[in-house]
């Protein structure tokens, strides 16, 4: 018998519609069986191209013995983490309370009224190295439910506790403290022969690299540009980036950015396009640009949906086996290339009869040249032989949040090579977004073959206004920067905590949980805190609205309190920060006609406050009849000129 998620939204839920486990959505009627049967709730919460998810359903949500054990004794739900962050950030928490951390899959068991009492991440089917397999502890929670009730759930209450702990408002007045904090903090952890920040693992965090970019832009600090550079070129040279397909995986399991956790992640590859971006703007190097486009080329060949929305992940599973689909041995590489062609490729990119991973290599630039310009004419026939060798499952699901982010990565990189086709493809998947995301003002987190799933989220609003006002900024188009504005007034009214300040993740009229989340620091993604702050400086910019100019100053301060002690885990909010502590340049370009706008890539730098008047005022003269640039940096406003000065 089929179980409850037939129909879903979810391809993670649709992975698991055909188990012999009889779950459900979360949804009431899981809850209503539970209560009416006294039984308590096995909650399992991952994300469709998760490794670890995969093998724990192959041995456990697959096994019949497992699904009778599930069947009979419990209410089983399972949760697609990308979908509904609002459950994942709650019983996260509750995981990281109980044991002390925390990922994918989630594991937890809930009384019937959503109180967790046991949680924990992937579980075998059969006990193994101390660990406690699921046959083992079924059986073990049932009882204890059954007989020893009160014993079971007296951690419930007590970390329900701590997490509804009231904390006083710590709102402050932000300053470059917390800056130079973060840099010392940054300096302490980096690694100076590998880049990157502590061991292993090691996660991109291209929201990190941005902001330490714009540090060493702004405050002048050598170091900070050192620290980004290095990473970048780092991660371009490891295994995390796909030198055949381009593209980034989610995180390298070694120091080197040699092996990575294969999964491609939408958003990863959206913050370090705009890293990568931000890079080339300061330093004109060619190297970065050509990895940002490399990555944009790689999303708009295997992300892209015929619908111009961008899908959210690829998997790292193939054929069973995680990272099988990017590895290579030597002859291989000979048979689809040629012995001469192959030769030079599996010499630079370290093809070995050794290998790197498990007996097979992964193309790797370490150590070597990092342009690798001659083998560039092979990658269409590797790309070819590997999509064919081995298939790759891709979660087609558009999540708003994560394509507002590729809208701002794909708007920045046309910003800096003037290449149409990437502004084209952000305008697309708003095109996308705002025919099946958007409701008014209100916003559907997600959606798959355009259904829509769950209402909208915090990073849902803020990431898409992050997406809107790059659009703005690179076409000027009054109609990106309103609808921006009207997606951060709903935030205002729906998500706001009027007594402590910040934004809750979710909207004041959403389902309720036992707790109402707030997310203040951020993670492998950006907060939706964070990037409001980031979004609202922007904005008291590019309108000079003394509302924004409040709202930014109110949320910047609220996160001051919130980042003082470990300012590293605020990369998005020091940005924000940066924007507002040192203003951007502003420039007020005027000609005859909107066709003598100049041509991108625009001279100006990267966060420039851009305004263009067609026909020239008093206040906006044209100078010898041409185009005129009025330039104002800091609180100096440079003659008007006929030609950018750079």
């Amino acid at each position: 018998m089929p179980n409850h998620l037939q129909g879903q939204t979810s391809p993670y839920l649709l992975q698991h519609a055909d188990n012999p486990v009889d779950w459900y959505p979360w949804c009431e009627e899981a809850f209503e069986k539970a209560r009416r049967e006294d039984k308590p709730i096995f909650l399992s919460i991952g994300y469709s191209t998760c490794h670890w998810c995969h093998v724990m359903a192959h041995e456990s949500f697959e096994d019949r013995e497992v699904a009778d054990l599930l069947n009979q004794g419990f209410v089983s739900i399972k949760v697609d983490r990308e979908e509904r962050p609002d459950i994942d950030s709650l019983y996260m928490a509750v995981c990281q309370a109980f044991t002390g951390s925390g990922g994918w899959p989630t594991t937890l068991f809930l009384t019937p009224d959503q109180k967790p009492f046991f949680a924990g991440t992937y579980f075998p089917k059969d006990s193994q190295r101390g660990m406690p397999g699921m046959l083992h502890l079924l059986p073990v929670i049932l009882q204890a439910w059954r007989e020893d009730r009160d014993r079971l759930l007296a951690p419930a209450d007590q970390v329900i506790a701590l997490l509804r702990e009231d904390k006083p408002s710590t709102a402050q007045r932000p300053d470059d403290k917390l800056l130079l904090k973060a840099l010392s903090l940054w300096r302490a952890s980096y690694d100076a022969v590998w880049g990157g920040f502590g061991s292993a693992p090691k996660f991109p965090m291209g929201h990190n690299l941005w902001c330490l970019l714009t540090c060493g832009e702004k405050l002048e600090d050598p170091t900070a540009l050192t620290m980004a550079e290095k990473t970048l070129e780092h991660l371009y040279q490891g295994g995390i980036f796909d030198h055949i397909g381009g593209g980034f995986s989610r995180y390298s399991t070694d120091r080197q950015f040699l092996i990575p956790h294969f999964e491609k992640m939408l958003y990863d590859n959206a913050l370090l396009m705009l890293a990568y971006c931000k890079a080339y703007s300061l330093t004109q190097r060619e190297l970065y640009k050509e990895v940002a486009l490399q990555t944009a080329d790689y999303v708009l060949r295997e992300l892209t949906l015929p619908s111009g929305a961008f899908a959210s992940a690829q998997d790292a599973d193939s054929q069973g086996q995680e990272g099988s689909y990017y590895a290579f041995r030597p002859e291989e590489i000979l048979q689809v290339l040629g012995e001469k062609d192959g030769e030079i490729f599996n010499q630079c990119y370290h093809i070995s009869p050794q290998g790197n991973f498990e007996g097979k290599s992964i193309p790797t630039l370490i150590p070597g040249d990092t342009s690798a310009e001659r083998c560039v004419d092979f990658l269409p026939k590797l790309r070819a032989y590997r999509r064919q060798r081995y298939p790759l499952h891709r979660d087609d699901k558009v999540l708003t949040g994560w394509n507002g982010l590729m809208i701002a990565a794909m708007a920045w990189l046309y910003r800096v090579t003037g290449q149409v086709l990437y502004l084209k493809a952000a305008q697309r998947a708003w095109q996308y977004l705002e025919q099946h995301h958007r409701q008014g003002d209100d916003l559907f987190a997600s959606s798959l073959d355009g259904n829509p799933g769950p209402k909208g989220f915090l990073e849902d609003y803020a990431f898409l206004s992050l997406g809107l006002v790059t659009l703005y900024e690179v076409t000027l188009e009054q109609g990106y920067l309103d609808q921006a504005q009207a997606f951060c007034r709903k935030v205002q009214a729906d998500f706001a905590d009027r007594e402590r300040g910040g934004f809750y993740l979710t909207a004041k009229d959403s389902d309720p949980l036992l707790i109402r989340p707030k997310e203040t620091a951020d993670g492998a993604i950006p907060s939706g805190n964070t990037t409001m702050a980031y979004v609202l400086v922007r904005l008291a910019h590019l309108t000079r609205d003394e509302a924004w100019t409040q709202a930014a100053q109110q949320q910047l301060s609220f996160l001051a309190g919130q980042a003082a002690s470990y300012p590293t885990a605020y990369p998005m909010y020091l940005l924000a920060l940066l924007e507002h502590a040192y203003p951007p340049e502003e420039v007020t370009v005027t000609a005859k006609t909107a066709r003598d706008l100049p041509q991108q890539p625009w001279p100006f730098p990267l966060d420039a406050v851009v305004t263009f008047h067609d026909a020239p005022t008093d206040l906006h003269p044209l100078v010898n009849d041409q185009t005129t640039y009025a330039v104002c940096r800091g609180s100096t406003c440079l003659p008007l000129t006929n030609h950018y000065p750079h």
